[in-house]
């Protein structure tokens, strides 16, 4: 759930149009605090288990304490607005970014994302490799993408500030300058 909303929507899909059949909630949905998860389906999905619910059964299902903190994380999301929130504030850090990449466009092929969802394309798996370590050592944490890094993942906490996005922004040009140098010299 915390990747759907870092994109400006409760779930991915409302981009789209789409209305899936059914929907799997995990991570995020207990808040952080409490491993929770939930399948959601619409009526025709589920009413081949009306006859006989005991057709799925879980040893953890129904969980009042995990249910409490799925339930508590749902309402702080909507009411403090925080997927419209990562909508505006990873339009403002997407074009931050965007702007500490001018001058660099021989090593950083795209950046893109939606809301704080955002993937940063490289020429190869070494430049990648070499930003995320440029970032690591400034204090900022990036992710790869499965088994390489030529395309890096920002996907800060749905309450990062503006302040901290500039942050990002700063350290990316500082790092892009420092490879691009070293390119020169090498």
């Amino acid at each position: 759930m915390a990747f759907v909303i870092r994109t400006g929507k409760m779930f991915c899909a409302e981009h789209y149009d789409v209305v899936p059949d059914i929907l799997c909630l995990g991570k995020a949905f207990g808040g952080g605090i409490m491993p929770a998860s939930a399948t959601v389906a619409t009526e025709e999905v589920f009413s081949h288990w009306f006859e006989n619910p005991f057709l799925h059964t879980t040893t953890f299902g129904g969980n009042p304490l995990a249910c409490t903190a799925a339930i508590a994380n749902i309402n702080i999301l909507i009411e403090e607005k925080l997927p419209e929130r990562a909508a505006e504030v990873g339009d403002y850090l997407i074009q931050g970014l965007r702007e500490a990449m001018k001058g660099h466009e021989n090593i950083v092929l795209e950046i893109r994302g939606k809301g704080l969802l955002i993937g940063i394309e490289f020429v190869s798996d070494e430049v990648g490799y070499e930003v995320s370590k440029g970032f690591f050592d400034n204090g900022v944490l990036v992710a790869g993408t499965l088994i390489n890094a030529k395309t890096i993942r920002i996907e800060p906490p749905l309450t990062i500030e503006k302040a901290q996005c500039d942050r990002v922004c700063e350290v990316f040009a500082k790092v892009l300058s420092e490879i691009n140098n070293q390119l020169v010299k090498g």
